[in-house]
């Protein structure tokens, strides 16, 4: 396990920083939350609440291009941000 990992960020500080990506890519921003059928005031709503981490999570772990540039950016591993959304999807 690499040092950046063992301080990586849990579910709630991902989406953090999901959010924090799309709020600073307008474009991007737009395509999430078509994607989600939110519009500003619903999205408003459900900052900070369960449905929406994992929807952000869902839709970057979907989007290799915005994946990679949000852990390059945010300093953390994709694989980590791949083991959280396994660790989210999990069928036992």
């Amino acid at each position: 396990m690499s040092v950046s990992d063992r301080a990586a960020p849990d579910l709630a500080a991902l989406a953090d920083a999901c959010l924090g990506y799309l709020a600073e890519n307008p474009e991007e921003l737009l395509a999430f939350m078509q994607h989600a059928g939110l519009d500003p005031a619903a999205l408003r709503a459900v900052v900070g609440s369960q449905r929406l981490q994992h929807g952000l999570i869902d839709y970057f772990a979907a989007n290799e291009a915005i994946l990679l540039a949000l852990c390059a950016n945010g300093g953390f591993s994709p694989e980590h941000f791949m083991r959280v959304w396994h660790r989210l999807n999990r069928v036992d």
